[in-house]
């Protein structure tokens, strides 16, 4: 069946001579690879269409297996993001975190306009580390590693301090502290901030001032939580750590 289906290109790959294997995350299909015949070829119209970070329309034979792509054409080029090292790697992260947590065709309306939101934001704004975590945090639910960031995870008490257990799963009262003396040692106003990764979408939160260390603190803790329950090695977040090396 030929299908309309506007979506991001997540990743590709070589196939044969002349073809690529392109991944796709869509708002209709949500995540889903096809064959783009020709996509090698430099003057074919498809080689541009199906490089990664390109929004586009393709015009796509659904297949139960590999589908293939008859068409497309380029919505958004994302070209700021492209002339961009910096804004590249935190693109190619994120994408690569979908394809880890996001199962194969299973459309998730509200994830896929989060995604889109926070390549526009990448795209237009120098900063990046803040709504890409807030996507992070939303990637962590769809893929049932999300932690407890609401209240305490041991005894569902809501009242503040709070210390961050990645062993634990969440946060932890001071009555529940001592199940792990390594805990995340947070202030208030970074657990509000857990939350407000976790629940509110970006195009309603407008701007996030945070400290450069509070941001540090913040990364370490969701490097160290997927590292524990994530389950797949994510590439780009090495390139990623290299470049905050110079800043």
């Amino acid at each position: 069946m030929l299908e309309k289906i506007d979506g991001f290109v997540m990743k590709e790959r070589d196939y044969g001579e002349t073809h690529k294997i392109v991944t796709i995350y869509s708002k209709k299909l949500g995540k889903f690879t096809a064959l783009a015949r020709g996509a090698k070829k430099p003057k074919s119209r498809m080689a541009a269409v199906t490089q990664p970070f390109i929004y586009a329309q393709f015009f796509i034979y659904i297949n139960k297996g590999l589908s293939t792509i008859q068409q497309g054409e380029i919505i958004d080029s994302y070209r700021l993001i492209r002339e961009d090292i910096v804004k590249t790697a935190y693109s190619a992260f994120i994408m690569e975190v979908v394809d880890k947590l996001i199962e194969e065709k299973q459309s998730d309306i509200y994830l896929f306009e989060q995604l889109q939101h926070t390549m526009d934001y990448i795209s237009n704004n120098e900063e990046a580390e803040i709504p890409v975590m807030m996507l992070e945090m939303k990637l962590y639910q769809k893929g049932g590693i999300a932690p407890v960031v609401d209240c305490c995870t041991n005894c569902g008490n809501k009242e503040q301090p709070f210390v961050f257990s990645v062993v634990e799963g969440g946060l932890l009262c001071r009555r529940c502290m001592q199940l792990d003396p390594d805990a995340f040692r947070l202030s208030n106003s970074l657990v509000r901030l857990l939350y407000i990764f976790s629940k509110v979408e970006l195009e309603r939160v407008g701007s996030i001032s945070v400290k450069d260390e509070n941001k540090k603190m913040l990364r370490r803790l969701l490097d160290t939580y997927y590292e524990r329950y994530g389950g797949y090695y994510i590439k780009s977040r090495k390139f990623l750590n290299q470049l905050d090396m110079f800043k």
